[in-house]
Order: structure tokens, then C-alpha cells, then sequence
């Protein structure tokens, strides 16, 4: 994700303070991953850098000074073209299970134990986002939506490979 056209995207909707886009970020994408403080400021000194956004206003007060920043008509068409980029599919070609697999057979080992262990872990996953799901609102029910798509389609994977590992076995440590 980034979070630097995340932020921008928070922004159009009105100036806001580096407290107030923490705020409205984690409530809005970080459940899981919560910004740092220091994400935010490190993040926005560097849209202001690159004149993407601008200070709209200082207020001073007990405490430090607290900056509200605005977006620029540059970083609304940075947000655009963002929003109109795909992002790249991920193939997962190298994924740290399959080297698992193969190095299970590599050593000796029982690679069906690393794919029951992995199947296992996956379905706990399943059952937790389950239960978010049909605790959640509807942004919360789609995010869980998309992990457990994705968890799904590993599960198919572990069970295609368990059925296919005599001849992985085969293959890879003849």
C-alpha cells in the first residue's frame, strides 16, 4: 500500500492535521497495521518536499507546534494517475512454502507434515477472518473477503501438491 498516496486521497476531502490523518487511516485501512507516528511526518515532509501538498496552517499552543497540511493540485492528479495505475498481480512464483516443500524432500523429510502444518494454520486464519467478517461493517467484510480468496486458492494449492508430491519427490531429489 502506499501510504503517501493514501494520505494524499485523505486530504481532498480537507486540510487536516498529522494527528487526524493517523486517525482517519487506521480507522480506515490500518485494523491490522496501525501507522506509526513517525510514518505520517516522515511521510508528509516528504510530500511537501516534492510539493504535493502544502502547509495550510500552524497552531501553536501548550504543546508543539501542529502543522495542517493541504493538498496541491499536483498531488490531486498524483492521486488520480495512482487510482488509475493497476497494480501488478502477484504471481507468487518463489513462495517461501513451495521452497519449504521442496526442501522437505531435499532433506529427507515429510514434506506432507509441512503441508498438513500449513493447511492447518490456513484454516485457522479461515476461521478468524470468518468471524471478523460477520462481526464487521462492510469495509471490514470486504477486506476479509479478499484474505480469505486468497487463502482459499493456497488451500487449493496445498491440496494440488499433496496429491502431486510422489512425483515433486520425484523431480527434485531423484
Amino acid at each position: 500500500m502506499s501510504i503517501g498516496h493514501t494520505l494524499l486521497g485523505l486530504l481532498e476531502s480537507g486540510p487536516r492535521h498529522g494527528y487526524d490523518l493517523k486517525r482517519a487511516f487506521d480507522e480506515k485501512f490500518g485494523h491490522d497495521r496501525p501507522l506509526h507516528y513517525g510514518q505520517v511526518y516522515s511521510t508528509m515532509s516528504r510530500l511537501l518536499k516534492n510539493g504535493l501538498v502544502v502547509v495550510d496552517g500552524i497552531e501553536t499552543g501548550g504543546g508543539p507546534e501542529r502543522k495542517r497540511y493541504a493538498i496541491t493540485d499536483e498531488g490531486i492528479t498524483d492521486v488520480q494517475r495512482w487510482l488509475a495505475t493497476p497494480e501488478k498481480p502477484e504471481p507468487y512464483l518463489q513462495s517461501t512454502l513451495y521452497t519449504k516443500v521442496v526442501l522437505a524432500l531435499l532433506t529427507h523429510r515429510d514434506a506432507g507434515d509441512v503441508l498438513d502444518t500449513q493447511r492447518s494454520e490456513h484454516l485457522r486464519s479461515m476461521r478468524i477472518l470468518t468471524d471478523r467478517k460477520r462481526k464487521g461493517d462492510l469495509a471490514d467484510q470486504l477486506i476479509c473477503d479478499h484474505a480469505l480468496f486468497h487463502l482459499e486458492a493456497d488451500l487449493r494449492w496445498l491440496e494440488l501438491t499433496a496429491a502431486r508430491l510422489d512425483k515433486l519427490r520425484e523431480a527434485v531429489a531423484p
